[in-house]
Formats: C-alpha cells, sequence, structure tokens
C-alpha cells in the first residue's frame, strides 16, 4: 500500500486534508523506509476553505493509487459531484483501499461503496447519511468502521485515528506509534470507542485516572480485575466505570484488553518471544486466549502478524 491519493475537489474541508496530507505526506525522521507516494488528484485548481490548492493529477489518477483518500465533504445537503463519485468508485473497482474522513463518506455512498456495509461519519450528520442511502447501515456511535477495503471516520479528530489506523495496517504498531508521538496525539484509539462523549474531556494529566493508566500499563502481565483498578484508583467499581467512559469512551475491561493487544503487537514486532511467552507476558494467559482475541480485534493471527512485519521490516 504504498501509493496514497487524496481525492479533492470544490467543497473538501481542509482540516481533514490537511490532517491526511500530514500522515501520509512526508516521513518525519525515515520512520519506515519505503514510506507512502502521495497525490493530490482533483479535476482542476479549487479552493479549500479560504485556501487555494492545486492538484498534482487529475481525477483520472485515482484508479492507479493502492489507497484513495477522501477527505470530508462541506455541504451534505447536496450531491457530490459526479465526476469525483465515479472516480473513486473507479479506484475502488480497479482494487484501491478506498477510505473517507468525517462527512467524506457521502461520497462513498454516492459511489455505491457503502451499500450492505457498515459505515460511520461525523455524528451530526450520521441521520442524513442513513436517510440519504438506506442500503447503508450507519453506526453513529463509533470512531471509525474497517470493512477491509472500505473504511469510514467519524469526524475531525476521529479521522486522525482511522489514518493512523492505516499506518498500523501497512507498517505495524510500533512505526504507527512513533508517528502518534511525533504528532502528539493517542496512538491507539479502537473504532469501536464512542465518537461522542456527553461529559467534556479532562486535561490529559488532570483526571482522576491520570495515575491509573501508567500504574495499569506496568502491569499488563498480571490478571487484573475491575476490582483491581477500582481499589488502585481508589473509588467504587461503578465510579471507575462512569470515569473510564468520560475520558477514554468505553469500559475498563475494554480498554485493558486494547492495551493488551497492543502490547502484543509490539513484541510481535520486535522480540522473538513465543506466542505463549507474549500471552504471558500480556496478561492474555495462554497462546488459545491470546490467539482468539488478536484475531478478532486485529483481524489475523499472531504468527501471520508476525511474518507480515518481520518481512516488511526487513526489506525497509
Amino acid at each position: 500500500m504504498t501509493t496514497v491519493a487524496l481525492a479533492v475537489t470544490d467543497g473538501m474541508l481542509h482540516f481533514e486534508l490537511g490532517m491526511a496530507f500530514e500522515v501520509f505526506g512526508a516521513n518525519p525522521a525515515g520512520l519506515a523506509d519505503p514510506w507512502y507516494r502521495l497525490a493530490v488528484c482533483g479535476p482542476t485548481a479549487m479552493r479549500v476553505g479560504r485556501f487555494r490548492l492545486e492538484p498534482d493529477h487529475g481525477l483520472d489518477r485515482l484508479p492507479a493509487a493502492d489507497t484513495v483518500i477522501v477527505p470530508g465533504w462541506a455541504n451534505v445537503d447536496r450531491e457530490p459531484p459526479a465526476d469525483l463519485v465515479d472516480a473513486v468508485r473507479a479506484a475502488h473497482e480497479a482494487g484501491a483501499r478506498v477510505a473517507s474522513l468525517c462527512t467524506g463518506a457521502f461520497v462513498l455512498a454516492a459511489a455505491g461503496l457503502l451499500d450492505g456495509r457498515r459505515a460511520t461519519t461525523h455524528w451530526a450528520h450520521t441521520d442524513v447519511l442513513a436517510a440519504r442511502y438506506p442500503e447503508v447501515t450507519v453506526d453513529p456511535d463509533v470512531l471509525y468502521v474497517d470493512n477491509g477495503s472500505v473504511l469510514t471516520s467519524a469526524g475531525k479528530a476521529a479521522a486522525m485515528d482511522l489514518c493512523l489506523h492505516l499506518v498500523r495496517l501497512d507498517h505495524g504498531s510500533v512505526i504507527a506509534n512513533r508517528l502518534a508521538r511525533r504528532l502528539v496525539v493517542p496512538p491507539h484509539r479502537d473504532g469501536g470507542q464512542a465518537q461522542f462523549i456527553t461529559t467534556p474531556m479532562p486535561a490529559p494529566d488532570h483526571h482522576p485516572l491520570a495515575g491509573l493508566f501508567p500504574w495499569a500499563l506496568e502491569r499488563l502481565d498480571q490478571p487484573l480485575t475491575v476490582e483491581d483498578l477500582a481499589r488502585q484508583a481508589r473509588m467504587s467499581s461503578r465510579h471507575l466505570g462512569r470515569h473510564f467512559r468520560t475520558v477514554t469512551g468505553t469500559t475498563p475491561l475494554q480498554w485493558l484488553l486494547t492495551q493488551r493487544i497492543r502490547r502484543a503487537q509490539e513484541l510481535l514486532e520486535t522480540t522473538d518471544d513465543s506466542v505463549d511467552g507474549i500471552a504471558a507476558a500480556t496478561g492474555m494467559g495462554t497462546a488459545t486466549t491470546l490467539r482468539r482475541h488478536f484475531n478478532r480485534t486485529v483481524g489475523v493471527p499472531p504468527d501471520t502478524y508476525r511474518r507480515t512485519f518481520r518481512t516488511r521490516n526487513r526489506l525497509g
């Protein structure tokens, strides 16, 4: 997945466009070699927000890309341009992986790529997407949805989550985490997390769980329970659950599982430890348990994941 094309036209949202350009258009400090070759594809010079943009290529270049990114579409009250819709459809038919950021999902839906699939978009527009395209199963409660060759994200910050998810799929967890640190964003938020949390988010280092997170991360090899976490945080299990939902958008056990899977990915990429050893080091207990959760979460068995990213790292 080396060539990434940004499919742009008048009316695109510059925030999501700039975010995708930042992730795929540069290789800070040589994180991976080769990195992506980025092409900005559009019909002509255009206005993106208050900026003038001149594409590198026309929309006819989209089918030559490995991955096509469709940034947010500003005016969801009207249909996206037919030439953009046709080009995105042609790219998918040619075998490209197609991902939308925020309201870019309306372009994918107009192209028929979301028919019969689960998808998401910015929470403020999920009702519109569902009403206009009834063949699409719209999920308003997640950060992003990965259908393999078609991916959609919720709005704004969730677009970064999907971009990092794509990097993780292509280059592995270690590279994605290093990139996230350079961009000063969270290294991994699972796509199933809630995209809209009614309680305001506290400052990163000034919330009731600030001390609990590093404590738990140092003890992933132990069979931690919700009661263990609550005891360490000096609160009841019920209050712990409320604070977890506020800060992370998920439950304590789901957060723990996500951290265990992340740690397993890093160990598979960077060590020769056996799957049994990694299961013990991540608190999964047995290789069978690790394989079950890893396969369900990542989409491939641990051994396949290790072979894939060890091969890519050697080639790089």
